[in-house]
C-alpha cells in the first residue's frame, strides 16, 4: 500500500504516527491516550473531504491485536520494512536514541527512545502528486488531545507532574479505579 492509496478518493489525508516498534507488547500509552480521540472524530473528517490513518513500524500482526484490545476502528497500518518512518523522522536507531541529537521535531533533540510521536498532513494536488502540508511533533501533539481540553477547564487542571506530565496515562482498559476525593 502507498501513501496515495491512504487517501482512499479524497483530497487530504491525516497520518498519526503511533509509536509502536516491532517486539512491543504495548502501543505508548500516550500515543494510545491520543487515539482514544480519533474514532469519534473520522466519519466528519470524512464528512470533509479528509482521510484518516495512524502508521506503526511494527508488523501489522503485532498491530492489529492490540488495536483490538483497545476497541478501535480507525485505519492503522504498518510501515514495517519502508523508510516510511525514518523519513518523516519519526523513527531512529538505537545509536542516534543513545547520542541525545536526533533530528525530531524540525531541530536536534535529545529523544531517549527509538520511537517518537508525531502528525503529518498531506494532500493531493490537481496533477496526482502527494504534498506534505503541516507536521507537528512533541508537545504539538496536545490539541489533539479532547480529555486534556476538558482537564484545562477543571479547578485542578491536567494536575501533573512538571517533571513527567503524561505519567498518570495508562491504556484506557488498565485504569485500576477512579479517583474519588470527597
Amino acid at each position: 500500500m502507498s501513501l496515495a492509496d491512504l487517501f482512499e478518493g479524497r483530497s487530504q489525508l491525516i497520518v498519526y504516527h503511533f509509536m509502536l516498534a516491532p517486539g512491543w507488547e504495548d502501543g505508548c500509552r500516550g500515543c494510545s491516550f491520543v487515539s482514544d480521540h480519533f474514532d469519534g472524530a473520522v466519519p466528519h473528517l470524512n464528512a470533509r473531504d479528509v482521510s484518516f490513518t495512524a502508521v506503526s513500524c511494527a508488523p501489522l500482526a503485532e498491530i492489529t491485536p492490540f488495536k483490538v484490545r483497545m476497541e478501535w476502528k480507525f485505519n492503522w497500518v504498518s510501515s514495517h520494512g519502508t523508510s516510511f518512518n525514518r523519513d518523516f523522522r519519526v523513527s531512529f536507531t538505537p545509536a542516534e536514541a543513545a547520542a541525545g541529537n536526533a533530528d525530531y521535531n524540525f531541530g536536534l533533540n535529545a529523544i531517549g527512545a527509538d520511537e517518537m510521536p508525531g502528525l503529518s498532513v498531506f494532500a493531493r494536488g490537481a496533477d496526482g502528486a502527494v504534498y506534505r502540508t503541516y507536521s507537528t511533533y512533541s508537545r504539538g501533539l496536545d490539541i489533539l488531545i479532547g480529555a486534556y481540553n476538558l482537564l484545562d477547564l477543571a479547578p485542578k487542571g491536567r494536575d501533573e507532574d512538571a517533571e513527567a506530565p503524561m505519567k498518570w496515562v495508562r491504556h484506557h482498559d488498565r485504569y485500576d479505579h477512579v479517583a474519588v476525593v470527597n
